[in-house]
């Protein structure tokens, strides 16, 4: 026997498994899903209008919420429950946005307006 036919070498099989589980792993991690998952929130939201759908409010989240069956008048309070995704709640845009753009700092995000330079 030679010793080219003496060498073991893995099956191809498993090969390909342990190619598949290492892709599973590396988009786990690289599309954390866990952030796109809805959460269910209730929260004291501001009635913005009344439709025929029930009230109209926004939520702390800028999302916003239809309260079915309301009776309430614009500017009044009511609960809601709603579904947030949970990277709006863990801080997971923030902090991409904060890597994406490192020179922009809180000061340059919230000027409004355009600029003239002389």
């Amino acid at each position: 026997m030679t010793t080219k036919q003496i060498e073991k070498r893995l099956p191809r099989r498993a090969i390909i498994a342990l190619m598949v589980a290492g892709l599973a792993v590396v988009l786990v991690f690289t599309l954390t899903p866990w952030n796109f998952i809805p959460t269910q929130v209730t929260e004291n939201v501001t009635v913005i209008a009344v439709t025929e759908y029930g009230c109209v409010g926004e939520s702390q989240y800028g999302i916003s919420v239809v309260v079915p069956e309301c009776s309430a008048q614009a500017g009044d309070i009511v609960s809601a429950t709603f579904y947030v995704p949970s990277m709006k709640l863990n801080g997971y845009m923030e902090e991409l946005e904060r890597r994406q753009n490192p020179m922009v700092d809180a000061w340059d995000r919230n000027v409004s307006g355009i600029g003239i330079s002389p």
